[in-house]
């Protein structure tokens, strides 16, 4: 499948919107998901954009930036796996691996980005000593273009020489790289179940782990059966929380009345 121009077009602007909107209204929060599923329809493939950008979101669960710290950009990483695993015909697992590469190699861009912000922000500051409002809120809007530069040049070029790029990985890519890739995809989703694991109860609530897993490993219920699944045994869990909530309150109330009564006894 060739590219198309318009496709081009469009995906570099939602990787421009993508970056501006986490710096501002946070609308997409940057999700690599929401990412990979408008590049899946932008693609007209939304099943592999979504399959990409689901398996991205679970290798950020839980990472933040902080202090100025560089995170690997999985929401760029998805809009070009997405993109490569569509034209290439390769599969999601080759768009995945694909993406993980790109999304580390974005940590750099990221950088730069933030460096040449500084230049804006001493000018900003400049402008506030002087109080000049009209220079304060230029500088800030200027400091969005090296941020959207950052990103959607970067996802331009890889969109216009990725047709011919993928092409040659494809044809002369050793077939122990492809299926180390192919491997690597399959595998960022177990990663990012474990990852997401280490910050539940999961001992608390082994038993309903166990259900889950035994419901799609053995009886092999689909993904949307597993859902309602969890959401019972959360109501189940919820319900019996708030009766012992409940119980805890009326054995205080007791113990409180009882106390009341032993002190108008004692006077």
């Amino acid at each position: 499948m060739e590219i198309q121009v318009w496709q081009i077009i469009a995906l570099t602007i939602i990787s421009l919107i993508f970056i501006w909107d986490s710096l501002m209204t946070a609308v997409f929060d940057g999700k690599p998901i929401f990412a990979g599923i408008i590049a899946g329809i932008i693609m007209g493939d939304i099943t592999t954009g979504l399959a990409v950008g689901a398996t991205l979101q679970l290798m950020v669960l839980g990472v933040g930036t902080y202090g100025g710290s560089s995170m690997p950009d999985y929401v760029t990483g998805a809009i070009v796996g997405t993109v490569f695993a569509v034209t290439s015909g390769q599969g999601i697992e080759f768009g995945i691996g694909l993406a993980v590469p790109v999304g580390l190699l974005m940590v750099n861009l990221d950088i730069f980005g933030r460096f040449c912000n500084v230049f804006f922000a001493k000018r900003v500051e400049a402008a506030i000593e002087k109080l000049d409002y009209g220079a304060i809120k230029r500088n800030i809007w200027y400091g969005l273009i090296p941020w959207g530069l950052s990103r959607a040049f970067p996802v331009f070029v890889m969109l216009i020489f990725g047709e011919d790029i993928v092409n040659t990985l494809v044809e002369n890519m050793p077939e122990w790289l492809t299926g180390g890739l192919s491997v690597a995809g399959g595998l960022l989703p177990a990663v990012g179940i474990a990852i997401l694991l280490r910050y539940l109860p999961v001992k608390k609530y082994i038993s309903y782990l166990l259900i889950g897993f035994f419901a799609a490993a053995y009886l092999a219920v689909p993904m949307f059966g597993i859902a309602i699944l969890g959401a019972a045994m959360a109501v189940i869990s919820f319900q019996q929380n708030l009766k012992d909530s409940q119980r805890v309150v009326v054995a205080n109330a007791g113990v409180s009345q009882e106390g009341l009564l032993d002190g108008e006894y004692e006077d």
